[in-house]
């Protein structure tokens, strides 16, 4: 009995420590500019089946993003997301098992904030595609899991301002204005802060006829100033900043997990043509306050859960006290040592999605994006010239990420 407990013990605590190690080298290698190194070092388990198989294929997509695989990205993240759909069905020894020892003993489906931003990486993904229509469809999937953790979880989430400003974007690039017009609306009610919208309400209400509309945005911005499409295209950088929160013991009740923010050096872009303009990125979303947010708003159910893993223990070595005082308390010493957070999550996320545009009259331009600290001074992150072909009343898009 006491090489079985032991065994058991010693299987969870050294599990725990393989994953920590393992993802923490995934890590440094995307740090250090190798996207295909890294998801090499992930590959293998994304694709076979195990508990932990939904974070390493987050992981290895995330990689292939980078490497600009953007196929391979699409391949990882849509069976993710089919593993994160399916409902929970363990087995009584599994479940019991985690209330004995862990939560990293059953199979992790992702936290809900992560399962709603697959869907913005595929639709990343898709533009860079130039698959239009399915970065449409990823937008619209991710508002739909909103909406039902909202109204049938009985879910706080709020709607993502950037699902609608990047469908809004494509929708007027493909000239439907009408939509464009709503989903630019709906990004304001959501995050009336980003300053592109001003321009962006004003010009979609007048390419979709809605002229009173139009009138009414534009006596509360007067100082925006929405160009002509008719002369001129738009080039578009998705700017995923920075590393998202990473999750830790949570100080108030260290059994289950609480997510901190990373520190970045690199927090905005500049956007640059060759010789010509630059425009500084916009904000969107942040990726980090809506997780800390959403995984703060769970602490009272994680607590609720971990404290009848308290009472199992108690019973467990309850029962073996009264066969074997000693055998009894080092369960119970044993089984809360093993109680350990459960801090798998998707590491490899951004800590914000931002956007810059810039109009240019047609023709083929060299562009790229700088990174800039908080005083606004490059720190060395910049991405590869990219040589983009600009057209009257179309738009380019592009995607940068900065790792600093």
């Amino acid at each position: 009995m006491r090489s079985l407990f032991c065994g058991i013990l010693i299987l969870a605590v050294t599990g725990c420590a393989s994953y920590q190690t393992q993802l923490k080298d995934f890590r440094g290698t995307l740090r250090g500019g190798e996207p295909e190194k890294a998801a090499a070092k992930v590959e293998k388990k994304a694709f076979a089946d195990g508990d932990d198989q939904v974070v390493y294929l987050l992981e290895y997509a995330t990689a292939k993003q980078l490497a600009k695989d953007y196929t391979a990205s699409n391949k990882a993240f849509l069976k993710a997301e089919a593993l994160t759909d399916i409902k929970d069905y363990h087995s009584v020894s599994r479940i019991t098992g985690s209330m004995l020892l862990n939560q990293g003993m059953v199979q992790y489906k992702g936290d809900d904030y992560e399962k709603i931003l697959i869907n913005a990486m595929l639709a990343i993904n898709f533009l860079m595609l130039d698959q239009k229509d399915a970065a449409l469809v990823e937008c619209r999937k991710l508002n739909d899991k909103l909406y039902k953790f909202r109204y049938e979880g009985k879910k706080k989430y709020d709607q993502n301002p950037f699902a609608f400003y990047l469908s809004a974007l494509i929708w007027e690039s493909d000239h439907n204005w009408d939509n464009a017009y709503i989903d630019f609306e709906k990004a304001y009610k959501l995050n009336p802060n980003i300053p592109y919208l001003k321009e962006d309400l004003i010009r979609s209400a007048k390419n979709a006829q809605r002229q009173d509309t139009a009138a009414k945005w534009s006596q509360q911005f007067t100082k925006a100033k929405p160009y002509d499409m008719k002369k001129q295209g738009e080039a578009v950088l998705i700017y995923q900043q920075g590393w998202g929160p990473q999750k830790r013991p949570n100080p108030s009740f260290p059994k289950v997990p609480k997510l901190y923010p990373t520190p970045s050096q690199t927090v905005r872009a500049r956007f640059e043509v060759e010789g010509g303009a630059k425009e500084m990125s916009q904000e969107v979303v942040s990726i980090t306050d809506v997780a800390i947010k959403t995984l703060d708003d769970q602490y009272a159910g994680l607590v609720a859960s971990r404290i009848a893993g308290v009472a199992t223990k108690a019973v467990v070595a309850d029962q073996l006290r009264q066969k074997n005082q000693l055998l009894g308390d080092l369960a119970w010493i044993g089984l809360n040592i093993a109680d350990q957070a459960d801090l798998r999550q998707w590491l490899s996320l951004p800590a914000s999605f931002q956007v810059a545009k810039i109009r240019l009259a047609p023709g083929t331009y060299r562009m790229r994006a700088v990174g800039l600290d908080r005083s606004g001074n490059p720190t060395g992150e910049e991405s590869e010239w990219f040589e983009v072909k600009i057209k009257a009343r179309q738009k380019q898009f592009l995607n940068w990420r900065s790792l600093k």
